[in-house]
């Protein structure tokens, strides 16, 4: 009784419980967000002016991908449907929301007197957006080129209007002030405006924010139609994945025992296993980091790899359990804990070749840019999540276990 209270004193342990317990409260509040192909979402057809070659259609997928990225939608999917079309697929978020952005070139002018004095191209970085009350602004960073341009055309004209425009819509239109009219230049720009509530201002300046920071689109485009689209597995999916979660969980513990022939050895695993699925998706919970089919197939890379990993570990500290030595050697916890750590040395080292492998594709589908890379960013991005929260959180638990329990 008393090695049991040691353990759950244990500063691993009190740590896998607490966050473990968070975890449950996130999900259970906050939810876990589903991807396209398990909620399922909505389709938006947007139609481009006239047909582009590849390469122009490349450039309209990757800014489309990035302003839906910098929105906030996280579930998307942009592929180019022919030479004169692109078909936008998201989730978890409603199309009219969205269906602006995408459907918006993002030609940005800033005029003086009728005097052209920035455009999008001279905008080096976009600040986030920043809401007082019901008023909202998007400051941003112009180029030294688009500075002194903007400088010459507002020298002397302090007191008129700077009329701001989005695709020939006009957005903000500040007066321009004394000091920015002495024609010395200011590389620090904003555009702002007032809605009829904050949360309208604050849709508002994100949309901008967007569009401004994503850059215009080679070629005028309108939404040509926005349509529902069901979840391609769904429940059928939930119910086969809780079937065959159950029976990996069976297969599991009997080849765990048939391996060692220690029960006490198969419930830690398979709890260690478990604990890991729960803080996976409590930190996609906290994140709202969408659960789709790539995400399952990281969780299940990452849940296998800690399986091994508790193997290896396992496999260490018995191995010379048949021998003499062995047997003298497991009655001294320093010797238990030397076999531990050659263990973990194993484990850190496979976990890192792992992540050195994933950290490519992790980079290239956020990056994103072409339809379809996304998929290899919830992959990846899954699967690092997964193997951190094994290394550090669940298996030095499971080897404090070993090192109490497993005589």
């Amino acid at each position: 009784m008393s090695e049991i209270v040691d353990f759950l004193k244990d500063y691993r342990v009190i740590l896998l419980i607490i966050l473990a317990i968070g975890s449950i409260v996130s999900i259970s509040v906050l939810g876990i967000q589903q991807g396209l192909d398990l909620e399922g979402g909505s389709v938006i057809q947007i139609h481009l002016e006239h047909p582009v070659d590849s390469t122009t259609m490349n450039t309209v997928v990757t800014v489309l991908d990035r302003r839906l990225n910098i929105f906030g939608v996280r579930d998307i999917n942009v592929r180019a449907s022919g030479d004169q079309d692109v078909i936008v697929e998201i989730a978890g978020v409603k199309p009219e929301e969205v269906t602006n952005i995408v459907g918006t070139p993002g030609v940005f002018v800033a005029r003086i007197d009728n005097q052209t004095a920035l455009t999008g191209t001279d905008i080096t970085n976009v600040r986030p957006y920043q809401i007082t009350g019901n008023q909202w602004s998007v400051p941003f960073t112009v180029s030294t080129a688009g500075a002194n341009r903007f400088a010459q055309v507002a020298q002397g004209k302090a007191g008129q209007p700077v009329e701001m425009y989005l695709d020939n819509q006009l957005v903000s239109s500040p007066v321009l002030s004394e000091g920015l009219a002495t024609g010395t230049p200011t590389t620090e720009v904003e555009v702002s405006g007032t809605a009829e509530t904050r949360e309208a201002a604050e849709n508002e300046a994100r949309n901008i924010q967007a569009v401004l920071q994503s850059g215009a689109l080679p070629v005028k485009v309108n939404v040509a139609g926005v349509s529902s689209v069901s979840a391609e597995l769904g429940d059928q999916f939930r119910t086969g994945a809780l079937v065959a979660g159950l029976l990996a969980v069976i297969v599991v513990s009997i080849i765990i025992f048939l391996r060692y022939r220690i029960p006490l050895l198969v419930i830690p695993i398979i709890l260690t296993s478990l604990a890991e699925l729960l803080l996976i998706l409590g930190v996609a919970s906290v994140i709202r980091w969408n659960i789709d089919l790539p995400a399952i197939a990281g969780i299940i890379a990452a849940i296998g790899t800690g399986v091994d990993d508790q193997l290896i570990i396992t496999d260490e500290v018995l191995k010379k359990k048949g021998s003499k030595e062995g047997k003298e050697s497991k009655r001294r916890s320093a010797t238990m804990r030397m076999r531990i750590k050659g263990a973990f040395f194993i484990v850190f080292t496979s976990a890192a070749t792992l992540i050195a492998a994933m950290l490519p594709l992790a980079y290239i589908g956020f990056s994103r840019g072409y339809a379809g890379i996304g998929i290899l960013a919830g992959f990846a991005f899954t699967t690092i999540i997964g193997v951190l929260i094994g290394i550090f959180i669940t298996r030095p638990v499971y080897a404090k276990f070993i090192e109490r329990f497993v005589q």
